[in-house]
């Protein structure tokens, strides 16, 4: 009986350390940019950049970044993607867009900074972004040279019923939003006083309420509805998430030297994921394929589960999990496989776990 107490307290104990250091300062004001971003941000003026008749390099570009702007998971990106893959996307841009979509989630990158630290949570970005870019360019030239190029008929898409941006200068939107992230990153740094942080928190909370005159009672509720929704969908999921991490800990520590639930999985992942070479980074790649892991859950996976914030997984493979995770899953893989065949679904999944595998070991070799 004593042992199951100790497991469930060192789950409690992950779950309350995680709250206390992260929900109030990071995941709340992110909740809110996203929310935000889904309300008061056009996605079709995004999508429409992936047909037929858009220029490659505009294509490519906005598929690159479009996973800050769309804020999908790796479930919510896959309708996503096979609609505008049968709507005559390219296979290039299409799928850059499927990987980057949930691999550089807005509100994945704030909580990898936060939690695991600026540096590798700047080379999540970068190396997201690249990454989509070559996958995307890979799958075109294997799938795409040689081919006929045929005439396709570029559809013209009605103009919206409602634009939001009537009436509303468009610095209004980008003062907005930098709003919002200027108090996102105020209240998550940790190098300001709590008198200095007050303070600013205070004057940019006015200034954006001011701002918020602007949009209409509508666009308002609307971006009320949209950060609930994506609070509760994704909140639930992440604490049961970080207290069954705590949990595995717990269990971890009955064979761990030493029995601390903390460092647990660390101390025993320590000769598989312990140090910088191909081979730790490639495992740790397939493992981030093959899990299912809602979106932010990999940062716990990663930092507390695996041990990165406590030094016994370096950080060579961590960066190659976070890359490979968030975008492919067994689930995942089954749906892509039967929307462009196995063929293209198989060189997909390689390539996602071949680059993450080299961009966390040269990611390794340089930070150490």
């Amino acid at each position: 009986m004593d042992g199951v107490d100790e497991i469930l307290r060192a789950g409690v104990d992950t779950l309350m350390q995680y709250l206390s250091l992260h929900v109030l300062t990071c995941l709340v004001p992110a909740f809110f940019i996203a929310g935000a971003i889904a309300a008061l941000l056009s996605k079709e003026a995004i999508l429409k950049y992936f047909g037929a008749g858009a220029k490659k390099w505009l294509s490519y570009s906005v598929a690159s970044i479009s996973g800050t702007i769309l804020a999908v998971c790796s479930c919510t990106v896959l309708p996503m993607f096979a609609g505008i893959y049968r709507r005559g996307a390219g296979i290039g841009p299409a799928i850059a867009f499927l990987y980057s979509g949930p691999a550089i989630n807005l509100l994945a990158l704030v909580l990898t900074a936060r939690v695991l630290g600026l540096n590798i949570g700047i080379a999540r970005a970068v190396c997201a972004v690249l990454m989509s870019v070559v996958i995307g360019l890979s799958m075109a030239a294997i799938f795409e040279r040689g081919a006929k190029v045929e005439e396709k008929k570029v559809v013209r898409v009605a103009a919206m019923t409602y634009d939001p941006e009537v009436g509303r200068p468009r610095y209004i939107t980008l003062l907005f939003f930098s709003l919002l992230v200027a108090i996102l990153l105020v209240g998550a740094s940790g190098l300001i006083s709590w008198v200095t942080k007050l303070t600013a928190l205070s004057f940019m909370t006015i200034g954006s309420i001011i701002l918020i005159l602007y949009y209409s009672r509508e666009e308002v509720k609307e971006w009320g509805k949209e950060t609930w929704w994506l609070a509760k969908m994704i909140f639930p999921i992440l604490l049961v998430g970080v207290f069954a991490i705590g949990i595995l800990g717990g269990v971890a520590a009955i064979y761990a030297p030493t029995h601390d639930p903390q460092i647990a999985v660390g101390e025993i992942m320590k000769p598989y994921f312990g140090n910088n070479s191909f081979f730790s980074c490639f495992i740790s790649s397939i493992i981030g394929a093959i899990l299912y892991m809602p979106t932010l859950l990999e940062v716990p996976i990663v930092g507390d589960l695996f041990g990165y914030t406590t030094g016994q997984m370096a950080s060579g493979p961590a960066l190659s999990l976070l890359l490979a995770g968030p975008s492919l899953s067994l689930p995942n893989m089954v749906v892509i496989w039967r929307t462009i065949g196995a063929r293209r679904a198989g060189i997909y999944f390689a390539l996602v776990i071949i680059i993450s595998t080299v961009m966390g070991t040269i990611y390794g070799g340089v930070v150490r």
